[in-house]
């Protein structure tokens, strides 16, 4: 069941009124992850979703999270993450960014933002999916907060790019990652039931998610949340995002 989500939104000094993600023709999806996999994992099913319908997908990965193997160097393990986040992609539909930091040092920085406003200059998204605000990893909240800032700098004239200025950006989407809980609450639900089995199959790619790797058992937790959150919005399967405070304002010209 699709729920159109009528939003009013101030958004660098312009007024946009618009429905969901799928009322507005001409979409062009960014997700910005710390590491190699968030995005995937998160709001993969929903990129795939998105590309099936026509629509351009980029997935822009900050650092490969390439210190996450304790079995393997960063270096060996950078290879086998760059590798699963093609393969990951190509069956997603999706482009692939790889960043240039590396795991545990993204850089708070004007640097580190201005890389990302010439991202988002080149791609010109009309939709960025990112981490929410508050996370127990760094790498998320600092990408949250360099994310949110490239948006003002990327609709700015006169800041220094050798990329036009894009204000398309309809809106900006938090994905809900089980290390960026704190203070999150969904507010938009998308039903990704579709897609649900091309999502399990790209983000198997990834040793970390289906692996030893990690005592957290990512696979079981992110599979099993797509179903809550179905049960929720009335689907088999879905997503869900939240948005800055300043987004919630419904516009509605009598109640649905």
């Amino acid at each position: 069941m699709k729920v159109a989500i009528i939003i009013f939104m101030v958004w660098a000094g312009t007024n946009l009124l618009y429905e969901d993600l799928y009322s507005q023709p001409e979409r062009i999806i960014l997700a910005i992850g710390a590491h190699a996999g968030d995005m995937e994992i998160t709001t993969g099913a929903l990129l795939a979703k998105h590309s099936a319908k026509g629509d351009r997908v980029v997935i822009l990965h900050l650092t490969l999270g390439e210190r996450g193997n304790p079995a393997m160097t960063p270096e060996e393990y950078a290879l086998q993450k760059r590798s699963e986040a093609e393969e990951a992609a190509d069956l997603l539909g999706s482009e692939v960014i790889f960043g240039p930091y590396h795991d545990g040092e993204i850089p708070d920085s004007e640097e580190a933002r201005r890389y990302v406003n010439d991202v988002i200059r080149q791609v010109k998204p009309t939709h960025i999916i990112t981490h929410w605000k508050n996370s127990i990893h760094k790498d998320h909240s600092i990408t949250h907060r360099i994310v949110t800032d490239a948006v003002l700098l990327a609709s700015l004239e006169g800041v220094e790019s050798e990329y036009p200025r894009h204000r398309g950006v309809r809106g900006i989407y938090f994905a809900e990652n089980w290390e960026d809980m704190e203070g999150y609450q969904p507010y938009i639900f998308v039903d990704i039931t579709e897609t649900f089995d091309i999502w399990k199959d790209a983000i198997s790619r990834y040793e970390f998610i289906v692996g030893d790797i990690s005592a957290f058992p990512y696979y079981d937790y992110y599979t099993s949340l797509a179903r809550v959150r179905g049960a929720l919005a009335r689907s088999t399967y879905a997503i869900t995002f939240a948005i800055d405070e300043f987004g919630k304002r419904i516009t509605w010209q009598h109640l649905p």
